[in-house]
């Protein structure tokens, strides 16, 4: 038996026992991750900087914080999630008791990303844990120094219910051929494809948070100084290694010269005049990945940056101008210190520009007028949509964070974490009595039987309005009896 299937038998094996379902005992392996983080916090920055060149402000702004406020929030309101849900009822089902319970599925396969290595794979857990699954995390291999740090989990969590499995494709393969009740994967939309094909031979439910080529829209009327701060910010946090980074910029030719020179003033206050040398300016992943990235600048013209390492893996901040639809650096996702600007006409073909193409994770659109943002809204669709600003909708946790179509299915933070990890179990509980009431749907189907049914199926009855149980027992009984004399005519 491998490695791999041995974690996944033992993990099922201890959901099996029914352990994680109290509530007590999710919170205190909750509270058990957190501190986790807490001792951790110099391995985790250590790791961070080998892997990313990350400093370690930039580990606790980038990864751990939201990580943290996941905690919390699921602490805190993991009764309310856990608790029942009543609905609405219709006339013929009055006296029942009809509501949702949230049960967990089982076993949970969580692959990360190597871009957030700590964020994207423990958020999904955090997710997991709150609904009562047990779970197999697999790291990144790609940010190697943080996955062995991801190693030391199971000495905070219960090391029967919550398995770590380090290593390679091998090993991602191996585990995919296990049965899961449910996967989540966070990488790249082909790899994507894998994963769930891998799935559907068990019939798993996924979650996948892709990526994709996300735009950014920047409206002539706008401010075009405060837009271009924050798309550099956006763009070239984490070398450019985000899913939601703005991908490539749509403007108008009028303002493509101003454009690139408030960037070029933004990247020399926030990254110096070298960034090669500044602490808080990250670098490629690996070799693959920067041959990769240095590849698509080939055929454009650099307006500013388009410098290299190779053997740091250094890019620097680089803008592409005037880029063609079908130039190399739109062929893909770039991932990296990479911002092609692309012309359009106007804002109608910018609109026609993205909807062209596959939906994105993320879509942006820097305008002072409402209208061009409604308009934006209503003609497009993406995972999420932010005007005047990049990424920060990451960091609400009561909005669903994933994508549509080929940038993901599925999503999570905060309760949507929470119920994409369950199973929401419609519930209805009847008594053995009041069976007058039930004589419309039995035979022979008489045209009175089916007019009554109209009126007792489809009255929808809501529950607020009806907060009295003897309210409730007494529209009951008078149902019952309504029928019952009526049926006897």
């Amino acid at each position: 038996m491998s490695r791999e299937q041995q974690a996944v038998q033992q993990a099922r094996k201890a959901f099996l026992t029914g352990r994680s379902k109290p509530l007590d005992y999710r919170i205190k392996q909750l509270q058990n991750l957190k501190q986790f983080i807490k001792e951790k916090t110099t391995d985790i920055a250590n790791a961070m900087r080998k892997d990313l060149h990350k400093t370690a402000n930039a580990t606790q702004l980038f990864e751990i914080l939201g990580l943290e406020g996941e905690i919390n929030l699921a602490v805190s309101k993991l009764a309310e999630w856990a608790a029942p849900r009543p609905v609405n009822k219709n006339l013929l089902t009055i006296a029942d008791d009809v509501y949702i319970q949230p049960e967990p599925l089982g076993v949970v396969l969580i692959i990360g990303a190597w871009n957030y290595p700590i964020a994207v794979t423990l958020q999904p857990l955090v997710g997991a844990i709150a609904a009562g699954n047990a779970a197999v995390v697999k790291p990144s291999e790609v940010s190697s120094h943080t996955a062995k740090v991801l190693e030391l989990l199971p000495l905070y969590l219960d090391p029967e219910m919550y398995q770590v499995v380090t290593g390679g494709v091998p090993e991602t393969q191996e585990l995919l051929r296990q049965r899961f009740d449910h996967i989540f994967y966070t990488g790249s939309s082909a790899v994507g494809k894998l994963v769930m094909e891998a799935a559907a031979h068990h019939l798993t439910p996924v979650t996948l948070e892709l990526g994709g080529k996300s735009p950014c829209y920047i409206d002539k009327n706008c401010d075009i100084r405060i837009a271009c701060r924050r798309i550099t910010w956006g763009k070239y946090m984490n070398c450019g290694q985000t899913c939601i980074a703005p991908d490539y910029i749509l403007c108008e030719s009028s303002i493509q010269d101003k454009v690139i020179n408030e960037i070029q003033k933004c990247i020399q206050e926030f990254y110096t005049n070298d960034p090669k040398s500044f602490a808080d300016y990250g670098r490629i992943i690996n070799q693959r990945h920067f041959k990769r990235i240095m590849a698509l600048t080939e055929d454009s013209t650099v307006a500013i940056g388009g410098d290299s390492d190779e053997s740091e893996f250094y890019i620097a901040p680089t803008v592409l101008r005037d880029v063609t639809p079908g130039s190399k650096v739109m062929q893909e996702e770039i991932f990296g210190p990479i911002l092609p600007i692309v012309i359009v006409n106007d804002l109608k073909e910018a609109i026609q520009f993205i909807n062209e193409r596959e939906k994105p994770l993320a879509l942006y659109v820097f305008s002072s007028s409402k209208k061009v943002i409604k308009q934006m809204i209503s003609e497009t669709s993406s995972g999420a949509l932010v005007a005047n600003d990049c990424l920060v909708h990451f960091t609400i946790s009561d909005l669903p964070f994933g994508g549509v179509g080929n940038s993901g299915t599925g999503r999570y933070h905060g309760k949507y974490s929470f119920d994409q990890l369950s199973h929401l179990r419609s519930c209805l509980i009847k008594k053995l009595n009041m069976e007058g009431v039930n004589q419309m749907r039995y035979p022979p189907h008489t045209t009175e039987k089916l007019r009554w049914a109209r009126v007792l199926l489809l009255k929808q009855v809501n529950l607020a309005r009806w907060r009295q149980v003897a309210q409730v027992a007494t529209l009951a009984a008078l149902t019952v009896f309504v029928v019952q004399r009526f049926l006897r005519r």
